[in-house]
Parts: structure tokens; sequence; C-alpha cells
């Protein structure tokens, strides 16, 4: 090539991309230097000292890892470990479920919840048989990874309401209305518990709605579940939306994540299941879909890792382990709900309006938006230096008893300064 240039990547080819704003908002955070500065942007659980918390249940499990003589670096499985897979199926489609009796489930272990959104939309993309330009749709607002996946492998993307700005809460009416008029056969993308970045979930009732809704439109339903256990501190609980649909004998899949509810965040742990509906094909169309979902794995990773798939496994599948884990996802889930609470009482307190705040408690999970505004949010990280994300989003897990007071005080001095 001439000139002083050789590279055919300039930037009409290769235009510089924007900084991904919560990644942005961490180095901000990061190269402050006050005092009393507060991150309540990170997505990752903090113990009342902010300080990360290996679960004590983790630390067993890797003592054992490291203690065991057989433990080795080989490749693992296309489809991961499957000691890990099978019991990640049986925590989130429940053990006792239809659906693994009559082997109806496939399950691939993947880089986290992340890697399995991406695995399921990668399969509906040259697969889930549509019109090309017939849409997924999701939440608005949704996890902003949500829409860079389903992008990249040329879903059409389309929103339906989620968050009523009014009252804080869940804007149901919007979100059947949209569902309801989507596209017949349209992929439906629902957050199973702890909604990502609202912290607002359907009530049981309403789920039984939105299950009428999407089987009357024939829509595909895509669980993302990435807060089992973490949510209300019952696997249960947070697991019981994903189980209905399954009792009503949807055909669905499901991203499930291991990075909150074990603390497993760099270590990439998740899986990825699609059920196929009851049938006297069910089983060759399973092994169908599984023989699919092996080529598009083998292209992408070949393999998972292994680390944190173990150190899960291992507590899946040991009674006395798994039990530790019941009481460490307590202790996890409970320390947010007394944030919530804290939050809240010290606000009301600050501006003399009960109830002024209750969305704060209604929510539920690690995230709550509360209901800040972008000027304000600005404000806040200025005067106050507290840092969330431009949407009003918090992660409550900022919060502890040495904070709380502090940041209700900036709150209740933004909202009353800023409009």
């Amino acid at each position: 090539m001439e000139g002083n240039n050789p590279t055919v990547f300039d930037k009409d080819n290769v235009p510089q991309a924007p900084e991904d704003p919560l990644f942005g908002l961490m180095a901000a955070y990061r190269k402050d230097d006050f005092e009393k500065k507060v991150d309540l942007g990170i997505g990752a659980y903090r113990d009342d000292n902010a300080k990360p918390w290996v679960l004590p249940v983790v630390k067993q499990a890797d003592e054992i890892l490291r203690k065991d003589p057989n433990l080795n670096h080989e490749y693992l499985p296309i489809a991961g470990l499957a000691d890990f897979t099978t019991a990640a199926q049986k925590l989130i489609l429940g053990a006792d479920s239809p659906v693994i009796q009559e082997k109806r489930a496939v399950s691939f272990q993947t880089i986290s919840g992340t890697g399995a959104v991406h695995l399921g939309g990668l399969f509906l993309s040259r697969f889930y048989p549509r019109p090309t330009d017939q849409p997924i749709y999701f939440s608005s607002p949704t996890w902003a990874n949500h829409n860079q996946i389903f992008s990249n492998v040329h879903l059409p993307i389309k929103t339906y309401p989620y968050f009523s700005p009014t009252t804080k809460g869940l804007d149901f009416e919007g979100m059947k209305s949209t569902i309801s008029s989507a596209p017949e056969g349209s992929i439906i993308l629902l957050h199973a518990c702890a909604h990502n970045p609202t912290g607002v979930d359907p009530t049981r009732e309403q789920w039984m709605e939105l299950a009428k809704v999407i089987r009357a439109r024939k829509h595909f339903p895509f669980f993302d579940c990435a807060y089992q256990g973490f949510a209300s501190g019952s696997l249960e609980n947070d697991a019981w939306a994903i189980r209905y649909f399954l009792a009503q004998n949807f055909e669905m899949c499901i991203a499930q994540s291991f990075a909150k509810n074990f603390g497993l965040y760099g270590e990439r742990a998740g899986a990825f299941h699609f059920v196929t509906g009851p049938g006297p094909d069910a089983q060759d169309t399973i092994g169908r879909i599984a023989s699919q979902l092996a080529i598009l794995q083998r292209s992408e990773i070949s393999n998972p890792p292994a680390y944190g798939a173990r150190i899960a496994s291992l507590v899946l599948n040991d009674e006395a382990l798994f039990k530790e884990w019941e009481a460490n996802l307590r202790t996890m889930a409970g320390r947010i709900i007394d944030m919530r609470k804290a939050l809240r009482t010290k606000l009301e307190d600050l501006n003399g309006q009960e109830g002024r705040w209750r969305h704060i408690t209604d929510q539920i999970g690690m995230f709550s938006f509360t209901g800040l505004t972008e000027k304000q949010v600005l404000r806040i990280r200025q005067d106050a230096h507290v840092y969330m994300t431009k949407n009003g989003r918090i992660s409550m897990a900022g919060l502890n008893t040495g904070n709380v007071e502090y940041v209700a005080k900036a709150m209740d001095k933004v909202v009353k300064e800023v409009q």
C-alpha cells in the first residue's frame, strides 16, 4: 500500500465505538479520591463493609476441589460438565419436573448467563421458523446487553412497555397489550425474577395472565434467569414463573446464570436449557436440537471453562453443601431487603411523606429504579460522589449500614433542588 496509512480499517470502516456506560461509570468511580464516595452502579454483591463476599460454601467447595488428587485441567465435553448441567437443570426446572422425566430438555454449560442468552439467540436466529423481519420482544427497559447480543445474532428487536414512571411499578396493561398485538409466533424474552434494571416483577396472577396471552398468540417464551435464590432468598419462589410456564407445556428456552447466586462473577458459570413440548416425537426433537446446539457451541468456544462449574456442581450435588448454600443465599437476599427498608425509612423521615418511597421496598433483587432523573443523577454524582447509572438505577448491594444515611440525605437533597 502507498501513503502513510497502511491500514484498510480506517474510521469509515471501523468507527470508534462508544464506551460501555456501566464500565465507564466504574472507571470514573475508581478515579474519584473522595473519601465518602459510594458505588451504586456495580452489579455484584457487597457485604456490609462494602467488600466482595466469597460465599462460605464456595470456600468449602474450593477446598474440596484443591484436595482432589484426580483434579486435572483437561477439556470438558462440548456441552460442559455433565454433573453440573444435570444439577442446574433440576434446580431451574424442578427435580420432579415431568420435563426431566420425559427427557424433553437439553442443557449446555455456557459462559455464564451472557453466553446462555447468546447461544439461545443464535440458535433461534438460525432455526426458529419465522419471517426474517419478525423481531424478538423484550422489556423497556432491560439489561443493556440484551440489545447487543440479539443484534449480533441478527434478530430484529422490539420492546414492550414494562416500567411505569408514574407508579414506579409494572406497566402490566401496556406489557400485556403489546405482547398480545405482537405478530403471531414472536419470541418474547422474560426476566424470570428480580428484573434488571427495575427490580419490578409481575405477581403470580399476572404471570398466569401473561401465559394465557403468550399461548393464545403462539409466541415462544425465552426466560433469562440471573437471580434464582438471590431475589427472595428462596430458590423455589424465584423459579415459580418458569415452572408455571413449564406446567402449561410451553416449548421454551432458559438462560441461567450462577454469577450472582454463587458469587462466581469471574468464573463465568451458566447454563442454557431448551425444553420442547410433550408429544411422541419429543425425544427425537430434543436430540436434533441438541445436535445443532453442539455445533454452535463448538464453533464459538469449543468447550466451556471448568472451575466455576466444578464449584457449583459440588454444591448442587451434595445435600449438606446445598443447605449451606441456601443459608448463604438467605444472608445475601436478607441484607439487600434490610437495605431497602433502611433507605426507604431514612428518605421518608427526611421528607416527611410516608409512602413517598414505597417503591424501594416494593421492588426486589439487586437493583432498584429510584425514579431519579438523569439531571439528578449527574448532580448527585457531582455534589455527593454517589455513582449510579443515568437512568436512576441503583445497586442495593452498594448500600450498607455505614453509608445508607449519607446516600439518603444526598438523594433527598437532589430531589428537592433539581427538577
